[in-house]
């Protein structure tokens, strides 16, 4: 249930970007845009309190319950510029706006664009590790949330291979800035 849960908000956090965008360039709804964007993160609330909820009734943490920790600390550090993302595509599709920034391609601003994204997912990982330490303390049964400590070791891997791939080796290998 919980991982239908976790799909029902991935699909929840999209719908309330896209009204929210529609409402504001389409509609020309400023209000109305708002609250739906406000409803953005209160998805990730839901989640939360449904994860935490199921572990206090007794249920072992599974797969799931980890998953669901990841999600919300990627959602949290990546909200942000994800909404930026989508508002720059709408704003220039329906409301003639410039179009969307991209990232650059090689050079040092590739690479100090690697380190601010690497820096976010530092952020992603921190917020994940801590809600899963805490779903932890929470329960207070290591037998019961050993899923918790081993999506640790997980997402503690995902983020040193993302070190090497990105950051230090945009470090180690530039590139030439393009003209």
């Amino acid at each position: 249930m919980l991982l239908a849960l976790i799909v029902a908000c991935e699909v929840a956090f999209w719908v309330f970007l896209a009204a929210g965008l529609f409402a504001r360039y389409v509609l020309r709804m400023r209000r109305l845009s708002t609250v739906l964007l406000i409803c953005v993160p209160l998805v990730d609330l839901v989640l939360l309190v449904a994860s935490a909820i199921d572990l206090r009734r007794g249920a072992t943490a599974d797969f799931t319950h980890g998953l669901a920790a990841a999600y919300l600390g990627f959602s949290v550090a990546f909200g942000r510029s994800m909404v930026r993302w989508a508002d720059q595509r709408f704003a220039h599709r329906f409301a003639g706006g410039p179009p969307p920034w991209k990232p650059p391609k090689s050079g040092w601003a590739r690479t100090r664009y690697e380190w601010r994204e690497w820096g976010k997912g530092v952020v992603a990982w921190t917020i994940a590790c801590g809600l899963l330490g805490l779903g932890v303390l929470f329960v207070g049964d290591l037998e019961r949330t050993q899923e918790l400590l081993a999506w640790i070791g997980r997402l503690t891997l995902v983020i040193v291979i993302w070190f090497v791939a990105f950051p230090l080796w945009a470090t180690i290998f530039p590139g030439r800035e393009k003209d």
